[in-house]
């Protein structure tokens, strides 16, 4: 099984959930060009150069049809293996990650529009949280309602010689993921080959909102999640009448990182997913 990290994200953000799935499987991911310590030079057609370099470590690693797993924009990547190498790989799995970046037939929601609909934002992380890579966890671990893994915030920012973080970093491949991401270069219109799709629906908006007693905030963040809830639910809809031998699976109050808030619920899907494959 390959994993595929989210838009900015590195394969370190499945330090936690890899283990659980390699009592079963081997288990790879991938940290794509740009980010990480991984190399980056500029694409033409980004979606297909991603896929290309999936292509390019199932070659390496001289894997046979393996089943990727792709969070959010990961779905990009996978859709383009999947419509343009559909035999190269034996499964997908969409974890959040089945919107129009990964699945556009014009019946679905644009993800411009989700992106719009963005919750309340909390407060930046302040001095203490700042102290040190396990203070900034414990502040993501407030924000959200699950912990994020060290090892993948010390990919998202930069510390000092005394262990205080002092900075975000800016990967060079983030401008262009970011371009992708508002306007997608190519269009996928079909997943020819056997899809588990999990979609949040509706979207946990994280502990900090959830939690909040502010009622601006939270009128804001009801509003927001209704909204979203209705652009899901129309995405979701268009890839089970496009796409029916697909198993679309929601998951309703889990967070866009589904596989860190229900961690539990996507190790129980994917397993019999793959067990359907064999």
């Amino acid at each position: 099984m390959i994993l595929l990290a989210g838009s900015g994200y590195t394969a370190h953000v499945f330090d936690d959930f890899a283990p659980k799935l390699a009592t079963n499987w081997h288990v790879y991911s991938i940290t794509r060009r740009g980010f990480g310590a991984s190399g980056y030079s500029t694409m033409d057609n980004p979606a297909d150069r991603l896929g290309d370099d999936v292509v390019a470590v199932i070659d390496a690693l001289k894997i046979h049809k393996p089943v990727l797993a792709g969070h959010s924009f990961g779905g990009s990547e996978m859709s383009s293996v999947a419509n343009r190498h559909p035999d190269r790989v034996a499964g997908f799995v969409y974890l959040d990650a089945a919107y129009s970046y990964a699945f556009d037939n014009g019946k679905g929601a644009d993800a411009r529009e989700m992106q719009a609909l963005r919750p309340p934002q909390p407060p930046p992380p302040g001095a203490t949280d700042l102290a040190s890579f396990a203070a900034l966890q414990k502040y993501y671990e407030r924000v959200d309602g699950f912990q994020t893994p060290e090892a993948e915030l010390r990919q998202q920012w930069e510390s000092d010689a005394a262990g205080r973080v002092v900075r975000q970093r800016n990967p060079p491949g983030s401008v262009a993921i970011g371009s992708l991401f508002m306007n997608p270069t190519k269009k996928y219109a079909s997943i020819p080959v056997p899809a588990l799709v999990i979609f949040a629906n509706p979207h946990s908006q994280g502990a900090w909102v959830e939690g909040n007693t502010d009622a601006s905030i939270k009128a804001a963040a009801d509003a927001s999640s209704s909204a979203l809830s209705a652009l899901t639910a129309r995405q979701e809809k268009a890839v089970r009448e496009a796409v029916p031998t697909a198993l679309v699976i929601e998951l309703p109050k889990a967070h866009h990182f589904v596989f860190l808030s229900n961690e539990a619920d996507v190790l129980r899907e994917i397993g019999g997913f793959v067990a359907g494959l064999n």
